[in-house]
């Protein structure tokens, strides 16, 4: 990579991190603001987010928290929109997007956490469970869990942006095993969705699917770096 684009891919990476960093305390800031209203519904001044409300719950609550939990859902989707745009005004191409959407995510998800904790003291303990996302079903787990992916997916988005401009970027297999261990994060992540739904507490968390998963993800990346190097010794 010459000196120029080494510049320019330094220039987007940092922008995008900044991005992903500065969104993480809005998101923070935004539950802050929300969490007084929860407790309003639930009767229970505590920071515990189990067990959640369940859908007659909230429609009990009022036509004013049933419109919350609707914009909640539209943020999140916005959430994502937002990310995906920042990535593709930094990438030229869909692997380029993909690579800077991996990283702003990872960012924002981390800033986020670390925000929450430091306005609110929350989490408790990176094994505190947490509600990462309601579309389409709750995912939940407990915070290392998305941290541990947050910085899969920092490190995954720099290796893929940093080798593709120089066309030496993932073969098929390596997307391969990539999206077949993202699946299965997603899964562990969704697998108790039908019991928190119906207000109960959380079922012990897969670690075994979710250890997989990530095993099938960083072992896709590290043999990309593997022959990135081999082919650069050529």
């Amino acid at each position: 990579m010459s000196s120029a684009a080494t510049f320019r891919w330094k220039r987007q990476a940092i922008s995008v991190l900044l991005f992903g960093i500065s969104f993480g305390y809005v998101e923070a800031a935004v539950v802050t603001y929300l969490r007084p209203q929860f407790f309003a519904v639930r009767e229970v001044q505590s920071l515990d987010l189990f067990p959640l409300l369940t859908i007659q719950q909230i429609k009990a609550a009022g036509l004013g928290f049933v419109r919350m939990t609707e914009t909640e859902m539209v943020r999140e989707a916005a959430t994502l929109a937002m990310l995906g745009t920042v990535a593709a005004a930094a990438g030229s191409n869909f692997r380029q997007w993909l690579a800077f959407f991996l990283l702003g995510f990872g960012a924002w998800d981390i800033a986020f956490y670390s925000f929450l904790k430091a306005l609110i003291n929350w989490p408790h303990s990176l094994l505190t469970w947490d509600v990462l996302f309601l579309i389409p079903v709750p995912w939940t787990a407990p915070v290392l869990a998305p941290v541990i992916v947050a910085l899969t997916m920092i490190a995954t988005g720099l290796i893929i942006s940093r080798q593709e401009p120089d066309g030496r970027g993932l073969k098929a297999v390596h997307w391969i095993g990539i999206s077949a261990g993202a699946l299965l994060i997603l899964a562990a992540f969704m697998w108790d969705y039908r019991n928190i739904m119906a207000g109960g507490m959380p079922n012990p968390f897969h670690w075994g699917a979710f250890a997989f998963g990530e095993v099938l993800w960083l072992a896709a990346v590290l043999d990309a770096l593997r022959t990135r190097g081999l082919a650069l010794k050529r």
